[in-house]
This record gives structure tokens, C-alpha cells and sequence, in this order.
């Protein structure tokens, strides 16, 4: 069994999930999946309904969250997250992150730079009978697209 496998499992059996276990299986997820590519817990973890909403589009379910994800570590091979927050209250967890990464493969829009990027942002995602509901997800988009040179500085 998987560590992300282990946290939701626990999540699951328990009737009132902790927020510590909420914010074990972010810790969890941000690790596997975003910092190491493994995205086979993400069946078990999120609900079938889920939800992910940033400014510029909306994921749904366990397979768009793996898409998602997949795209930003094909064009940034060497992504890695560190959470810099992690606060929880209920049902919800925020959690606050600054990645890194060089990009080597295209974005949407963007051919690859080679160029190395620091981005900061901001995640609330909601649980709901152990299995992640929804994010709402914020990141400083404009700086990422200054540092791989797509938008000028601003004077």
C-alpha cells in the first residue's frame, strides 16, 4: 500500500476525519504525485466529482487532476513543490507552496525556454467523507510568465 494509499485509507475508516489527516494526505499527495510523477493513488483519493478551479480553467474528477498534473511535469521534468503552510479547519485545508522547475517541454501556449522558475500559490482543497472534494487553486501566474521570458518585466 502506497503512502497516499495509507493516509486515505485511515481518512476513510474514520467517521470524523481529522484535519490532521487532511493535511496528512495533502503532504502525501504533494510528494507522490506532484514532486515524484506517481499519480496511481489519485483514483482512490479524489472523489469521482471532483473539483479544481483556477483562474484560467476548471479540472473535473480523478483523471483531469492527473492530467493536470501530468502536463506541468512533462514541460517541467524537475518540478518540485515545498509547502511553506499547511492550515486546516473542518473540512478544508489551505496550503500555501512555493515550486520550482525548469522548463524543458511546452505549456499551453508556451514553447520550452529551458529557463528555471520559482512560482508561489496558494491552495484551499475541501474534503468530503475522506476523499478530496474541490481546490481552489491560485499562483503567481504573471511571475512564472516573466521568469520564462513570455512577458516583459515591468519597469
Amino acid at each position: 500500500m502506497s503512502a497516499v494509499e495509507g493516509a486515505v485509507s485511515t481518512a476513510m475508516r474514520s467517521t470524523a476525519t481529522s484535519t490532521e489527516e487532511y493535511k496528512a494526505i495533502v503532504r502525501t499527495w504533494v510528494e507522490t504525485a506532484w514532486n515524484q510523477g506517481d499519480l496511481t493513488s489519485a483514483a482512490i483519493l479524489y472523489a469521482a466529482n471532483y473539483i479544481y478551479q483556477d483562474p484560467t480553467s476548471t479540472v473535473y474528477g480523478p483523471e483531469g487532476i492527473k492530467q493536470l498534473v501530468a502536463l506541468y511535469r512533462s514541460a517541467l521534468p524537475d518540478l518540485h513543490f515545498v509547502i511553506k503552510d499547511l492550515i486546516a479547519e473542518g473540512d478544508s485545508v489551505v496550503w500555501r507552496y512555493v515550486a520550482t522547475g525548469t522548463q524543458h517541454g511546452p505549456l499551453p501556449g508556451i514553447p520550452a525556454t529551458g529557463k528555471r522558475v520559482e512560482v508561489t500559490g496558494v491552495v484551499i482543497s475541501r474534503f468530503q467523507d475522506g476523499k478530496w472534494a474541490e481546490d481552489w487553486h491560485v499562483q503567481d501566474t504573471l511571475g512564472m510568465l516573466q521568469q520564462l521570458g513570455v512577458i516583459p518585466l515591468l519597469a
